[in-house]
């Protein structure tokens, strides 16, 4: 099939106008033709790209879409959360979860990084239509019981791991939820389970982060105490949170920064020039739902950040589109070009999910997805799914 559009990305770039991509009937690029065929192909309305990537996620929690009002910053938010997580019937939760699936798949998502507690969204991986890294998170400040706090996770990982391949690529990795949430202990086990798995971790989404870890006072400090935590273990170390917690991680892992509300230029710089493999996730409207704060990110761009894109979960959002994570973006960062911000929702999320051979850009022998964007600049836009 012969495919063209006025616009095309590809991935990284525009191509150049009247091009056409040969695709087969499986999905897979076969080749990008030059105009010169262009009256052979079929021709689209508006944008085309590659599909999307959703690099953060929890689909486990769709259930409490609404549950949480706005604007409570991010320690009210965490308290209320376990509160109500499981206020809800297990079919109330499954029809939830999986309404949440079928919405990003029509909103043109081909991969998801999905934060999973439970194995509860096991059964969303089954259905076989869409890329997972699920992202087991590992919680317990405490520097006691560690090993059954671990186990807790290696167990749910377990789960995960033997689950049958199917056509879409499913794979698992144990990470650390925040730095407010997992001790230096726990950290370490984490770190060790396997060297090379990608990290995923809850990044300076509140100022009350950084300021428990440089004085040890604040809300995350009131936090903790309210749920019965002694943290009498933990002494400040005078430097941010992702400036601690990185001398416990070993560099052979590649990093998913997630959120980085309040993340600082000298935060990137140490971060960047310490790993090797480093991404950093926007999830903008979570954030202006739960602190009403977006990312510096012309910060981020200024440090050649590979910047990728999520959506967070129902709990703090009130849809699931990677398309409306831009456009929120383009609102409060109006000099941000569609071009970039094309890359971030699709190769970049692609890579930072280690499935960039397969998927993320529109490339002859990958199975990317492609979809059809109208009405990008006007108030309702429109997503297709054309391969």
């Amino acid at each position: 099939m012969l495919i063209s559009a006025k616009q095309i990305h590809n991935g990284h770039t525009w191509l150049p106008e009247g091009s056409v991509i040969d695709i087969s009937e499986s999905g897979h690029v076969n080749a990008i033709h030059d105009p010169a065929i262009q009256d052979e192909a079929v021709f689209y309305e508006g944008i085309l790209t590659p599909g999307f990537v959703n690099a953060h996620c929890h689909l486990e929690l769709s259930h409490m879409k609404g549950a949480i009002p706005e604007l409570t910053g991010l320690i009210p938010f965490l308290q209320t959360i376990p509160k109500h997580r499981n206020n809800f019937t297990e079919d109330f939760k499954k029809d939830a979860r999986h309404n949440a699936f079928h919405e990003m798949l029509k909103n043109g998502i081909v991969a998801v990084g999905d934060i999973a507690n439970t194995s509860e969204s096991l059964d969303l991986r089954y259905l076989d239509l869409m890329h997972f890294h699920t992202f087991v998170e590992a919680i317990g400040f405490s520097e006691t019981n560690v090993q059954k706090l671990f186990d807790r996770s290696v167990h749910v990982y377990k789960e995960f791991a033997a689950q049958d391949p199917g056509e879409k690529q499913n794979r698992q990795s144990i990470v650390p939820h925040a730095p407010y949430s997992v001790s230096h202990s726990l950290f370490r086990m984490i770190d060790a389970h396997k060297k090379d798995a990608i990290i995923s971790i809850h990044n300076q989404e509140s100022r009350a982060e950084d300021e428990y870890y440089l004085v040890k006072h604040g809300p995350v400090n009131k936090l903790l105490h309210g749920l019965g935590i002694d943290d009498s273990f933990f002494k400040s170390s005078g430097k941010s949170s992702l400036q601690t917690y990185l001398e416990w991680l070993s560099t052979s892992h590649p990093f998913i920064f997630i959120h980085n509300t309040f993340t600082k230029r000298n935060d990137v710089e140490v971060a960047q020039a310490y790993l090797k493999n480093v991404s950093w996730c926007f999830c903008p409207n979570a954030n202006m739902y739960i602190e009403h704060q977006l990312p510096d990110v012309e910060m981020f761009m200024q440090q050649h950040a590979q910047i990728c894109i999520g959506t967070d979960s129902l709990a703090s959002n009130h849809q699931l589109s990677v398309l409306a994570e831009l456009l929120t973006l383009k609102k409060h960062f109006p000099s941000l070009d569609w071009e970039t911000m094309f890359s971030w929702a699709t190769y970049n999320g692609a890579r930072a999910l280690q499935l960039d051979s397969i998927i993320g850009s529109i490339e002859p022998g990958k199975k990317p997805g492609i979809i059809q964007i109208m009405n990008l600049d006007a108030a309702a836009q429109e997503i297709k799914v054309l391969a």
